[in-house]
């Protein structure tokens, strides 16, 4: 079925490009202006086919994802029960993406860095094992990977964090969307622990909890953003307040 739906989408390509040279031959003289007008064009045909969210992305702008994070099925029940969202944000067709990290399940005492990746396959039937490796359409070194988010320390139980400029995409043949993200029990040891390991995994460890991204709306992006940014404001008036004193 996928490779009749192919062969069709490429059949519809050819004969949408065929049609543009046609106008081509019949209107010579503004040859580069019809040229523009068919990269365009086929660009956004070629999207739309690689990733249906692009096409819907030209007309709200601004694209959402949520990944909801859940304990790994496999998981011992003495390890950290790791839930929470994996938000994220980008701007159609080549904004930077940015995210939001909000997770809950560590012990008020854990400090332990965790590294958080994106893995390659959204699999969750045999718990966060099923994932993969990592996302690594490029076939770099780990952690050239545009999945390798680094280390994040849990603060009295919970991990809040706000990033811009990932690396990663939602668009596209490399989109992110459809993919597992997965919270590791190890600290990520960025490509310098001196083992071949290193350079694919980071050394990272257990997998602990783990979500497929998908499409989300703006409005928990927006609440979670003012959340944790409103807490942030709250924290550094505090800290000017005890230093004025």
């Amino acid at each position: 079925m996928r490779m009749k739906q192919s062969a069709f989408y490429n059949h519809l390509a050819l004969l949408f490009i065929s049609h543009f040279f046609s106008q081509i031959q019949a209107n010579h003289e503004s040859c580069p202006l019809m040229l523009k007008n068919i990269e365009s064009k086929v660009d956004d045909l070629w999207q739309s086919l690689l990733h249906p969210v692009a096409l819907a992305a030209k007309d709200i702008k601004e694209v959402y994802a949520i990944c909801e994070m859940k304990p790994s099925s496999t998981l011992e029940a003495e390890k950290p029960q790791v839930t929470g969202q994996v938000l994220f944000k980008q701007t159609y067709p080549s904004g930077h993406l940015e995210t939001i990290i909000s997770l809950v399940g560590f012990s008020e005492s854990d400090n332990q860095a965790r590294a958080i990746h994106i893995h390659e396959f959204g699999d969750l039937s045999n718990g966060c094992d099923a994932t993969g490796g990592h996302f690594n359409p490029m076939n770099v070194s780990h952690p050239g990977h545009p999945g390798d988010f680094g280390n994040f320390t849990p603060k009295k139980g919970k991990i809040k964090k706000h990033r811009k400029n990932i690396k990663a995409t939602m668009f596209g043949p490399n989109s992110i969307l459809s993919r597992a993200i997965v919270i590791h029990e190890q600290q990520d040891d960025l490509g310098e622990g001196g083992n071949p390991a290193s350079l694919i995994n980071g050394n990272a460890g257990k997998r602990l909890a783990c979500c497929v991204i998908g499409i989300g709306g703006k409005t928990l992006w927006q609440s979670t953003f003012l959340s944790l940014t409103g807490n942030s404001m709250k924290r550094n008036a505090k800290g000017s307040e005890r230093k004025s004193s």
